[in-house]
């Protein structure tokens, strides 16, 4: 078979295999979105056909961490949508300053470019010290990629871009060594970012978060599944938390839109209104 036509009862029986004997919950992912992605991961593993792949995904364990790592989609760069980083500076932080201790939930975090950003703007408002920011993916090799915080050297110029942009008060360069054509963030950034495994379709709630990030993630669900997961971050807000989300995503058509305000407009940030 062509890995352009893949049926849909073996995409059917391939997501239930995943779901059934490892608890990787795929149905609920925008399917045209899923297809190509499985497409990919059939042409990289020399499958003759997507049952092929359920077969080896049923009898092969060490099979489903290439599955998961090429079904994510593991992108993003420092400092991303500059706006909103600047926004996050001068709206949030402020506010953020208020609590004694704080606690934020990075959820969907890729190979960490954007934990480390918020890091550094943390430290560089004086935050964060009083911080612990929780940094969750279902990709254990995402999740090994941005515990190693080293990058491309030929990404450090957009990233630097993206720093200043974003309103960050000295260099980029401030933090990190470059060598060997890549960079290496400074280690103190890790102080209180710990990485851990969360799966958002299957796993609960963390509890009393100032501010849960999540960009650019539920763009990949279907309606109902993206509902599910604002219902889980809107548990784990505490009382007028910050909830954000990716530029091309918002929850003007949730069911739960009612209990945000929009921050800014132009901007998928959101506080809760209602008094838990």
């Amino acid at each position: 078979m062509n890995p352009a036509e893949i049926d849909d009862l073996e995409l059917d029986l391939f997501v239930e295999a995943l779901r059934r004997r490892h608890g990787y919950d795929f149905s609920g992912y925008v399917r045209a979105s899923l297809k190509r992605r499985v497409q990919a991961l059939q042409a990289i593993s020399g499958a003759r056909t997507v049952s092929h792949l359920t077969e080896r995904v049923l009898h092969e364990p060490a099979f489903v961490e290439q599955v998961i790592e090429r079904l994510s989609v593991p992108v993003s760069e420092m400092f991303r949508t500059p706006s909103l980083f600047r926004l996050l500076r001068e709206e949030v932080v402020p506010v953020l300053a208020s609590w004694p201790r704080i606690t934020i939930w990075q959820a969907g975090c890729a190979h960490g470019e954007e934990v480390y950003s918020l890091a550094i703007l943390l430290s560089e408002c004086g935050l964060y010290d009083r911080c612990r920011i929780h940094a969750t993916d279902f990709s254990e090799a995402a999740l090994a990629r941005a515990r190693e915080g080293i990058y491309p050297l030929r990404e450090a110029r957009l990233y630097s871009e993206n720093y200043l942009k974003a309103g960050g008060t000295g260099t980029l360069s401030d933090w990190y060594v470059a060598a060997y054509q890549h960079i290496k963030l400074d280690d103190r950034l890790k102080a209180n970012i710990s990485f851990s495994h969360h799966n958002l379709v299957a796993d609960g709630a963390f509890a009393e978060m100032q501010l849960i990030l999540c960009r650019n993630v539920l763009i990949y669900f279907e309606r109902g599944l993206q509902d599910r997961v604002i219902e889980l971050f809107r548990g784990s807000l505490a009382r007028r938390g910050f909830l954000c989300l990716g530029s091309k995503e918002s929850l003007a058509f949730s069911s739960l839109a009612s209990e945000f305000e929009t921050v800014a407009p132009g901007h998928s940030l959101y506080r809760l209104r209602h008094v838990r």
